[in-house]
């Protein structure tokens, strides 16, 4: 009988993008199978990924990946730990790895993840925080799993929170400045066409600036001449507190994410 390296319990949009990731990392088509139970999507799934297996039930396998919602981690954690899986990551919301751990048992390593929705294009930041049993081999093996998807650093759990506010939430808030670029672009007078194109850009380009450069206020003084147009409109952004509200939507996100992991 087959024992899968990975099994990737839940079929979803990003246990599906970590499979993609993985096979473009060179991982095997034969290595891999996706848990998934809906017969439309895992139809869907053996047409994305042809060699992967798709199983309605985790079959024999190595280690797994926690992709389900929080209210099936449990039975998702102890099948996987039945199949004969040694190693759990996990990446569902809200469910620590005290949980995780008493429903995988002692033997099976628990890794929790915070990834995020660029990940579904290869360009995630992820953090993992290790579960009582979990060592450097465990951490380095998840590591592996969402690297095939974009950046990943280590913190203690009692962080999470803090990563889900900044990283997790974090697109919306871009997506929101990207949706108000754009209407101002409109409302200065170009086409809403031309106003997307140049926004989606903008972000592109200026994130792979900041990427290879670092030091985002030595980037912003190097945009902002003395008197100039850049000068006169982060004047506004500053009137408005922007800097600020960016902040303060942090800490609202991460407080709320503890809230939400309490109950």
């Amino acid at each position: 009988m087959t024992s899968y390296r990975l099994a990737v319990v839940g079929g979803g949009n990003m246990g599906a993008a970590l499979v993609g990731g993985l096979l473009q990392a060179g991982w095997a088509a034969a290595d891999l199978a996706v848990v998934e139970l809906l017969p439309a999507r895992a139809q869907q799934l053996r047409e994305m990924f042809p060699g992967v297996t798709v199983a309605d039930e985790t079959p024999d396998c190595q280690a797994a990946l926690i992709a389900v919602k929080p209210y099936d981690v449990a039975a998702a954690c102890a099948a996987a730990a039945a199949a004969g899986a040694t190693r759990l990551l996990s990446i569902a919301a809200g469910i620590g790895v005290e949980a995780l751990q008493q429903a995988a048992g002692p033997d099976v390593a628990v890794v929790r993840a915070m990834p995020n929705t660029p990940a579904l294009v290869g360009q995630g930041a992820a953090a993992i925080s290790p579960g009582p049993t979990a060592d450097a081999a465990d951490l380095a093996w998840a590591e592996e799993i969402l690297g095939s998807v974009g950046t990943v650093v280590r913190v203690p759990e009692l962080q999470l929170d803090a990563v889900t506010g900044l990283a997790g939430s974090g697109p919306a808030y871009i997506f929101l400045v990207a949706e108000a670029l754009i209407d101002a672009g409109v409302l200065a007078g170009l086409a809403r066409a031309h106003s997307e194109a140049l926004v989606s850009q903008l972000l592109v380009g200026s994130a792979a600036l900041l990427q290879q450069r670092g030091e985002p206020a030595q980037l912003r003084a190097m945009v902002t001449s003395p008197g100039g147009t850049t000068a006169a409109g982060l004047r506004v952004l500053e009137e408005h507190a922007v800097r600020s509200a960016f902040m303060e939507a942090v800490m609202a996100a991460t407080r709320r994410s503890h809230e939400l992991g309490s109950h």
